[in-house]
């Protein structure tokens, strides 16, 4: 493959001592070829994740990891993630590489075919996740289409692939697992094109989730009410940070 674009996939780690060796080891076969980077945020984990990545980042120079030193939940990950984040397109991946890391490339290429600002992946199929956490998602869906005016089929899957424009205009707030609704609504707010594609849906088999649960589900409540005002009527940034600033954290390198 040959594209003179860079690409920077972020990878929000919390105790994943279990999956993280092999969401690198996956990330990088599936962007051989690419100009790439891949940045690690260590939300404060208590395993043995920051040590497994700090041995990779040794061997790979590409894989960069940075430390929180408090725990602050998906949103506050992504966000330092992205402002590490150095490529001309950026995509986000759960550890627990919830998709075949393969499917950037058809990805990017749906991007340049549909001229979009943003790719937001949904999941084919989700039955194997259980009757339950359907119903939270088909609700949760329904209800960011009801506030924001424009339905998602799956507006909490990690995978969202964007130009660098996008991230350079939208603020994100959000701490918690909102952020990923809160960045689809401020870009198509701002006047951004965004495309929706079908992916294939691997549940972990490793490790145990952090992403589900009534606290989280509270949470994504109480910040969409405080939110919601900004997510209706964002503002475009009126300047934009030095690419691959860390504000908040220390990098790591070993």
């Amino acid at each position: 493959m040959s594209d003179p674009r860079s690409i920077s996939l972020v990878i929000p780690m919390y105790d994943e001592e279990e999956n993280v060796e092999h969401a690198l080891r996956t990330a990088a076969d599936a962007l051989r070829g690419w100009d790439y980077d891949i940045v690690v945020v260590d939300d404060a984990s208590t395993d043995r994740g920051p040590e497994i990545v700090r041995r990779i980042a040794t061997e790979d120079p590409r894989v960069r990891m940075i430390t929180h030193d408090r725990n602050r939940k998906l949103g506050g990950s992504l966000r330092t993630g992205f402002a590490a984040a150095r490529g001309d397109l950026v995509l986000y991946m759960d550890a627990d590489v919830p998709f075949d890391p393969h499917e950037i490339p058809r990805a990017v290429r749906a991007l340049d075919v549909t001229r979009a600002d943003m790719i937001a992946g949904y999941r084919i199929d989700r039955t194997m996740e259980g009757v339950r956490r359907a119903i939270y998602s088909f609700a949760y869906n329904g209800l960011i289409g009801i506030l924001f005016g424009w339905p998602h089929r799956d507006i909490n899957f990690s995978f969202k692939l964007m130009r660098r424009e996008v991230l350079d205009a939208v603020e994100l707030r959000s701490e918690g697992s909102l952020i990923d609704a809160e960045l689809v609504v401020k870009a198509k707010n701002l006047g951004f094109s965004i495309q929706q594609l079908g992916l294939d849906y691997f549940p972990r088999t490793r490790g145990r989730s952090h992403l589900a649960g009534i606290d989280v589900i509270v949470k994504i409540v109480r910040e969409l009410i405080h939110l919601f005002p900004d997510m209706r009527r964002p503002r475009r940034r009126a300047a934009t940070a030095s690419r691959g600033a860390t504000p908040s954290a220390a990098p790591e390198r070993s």
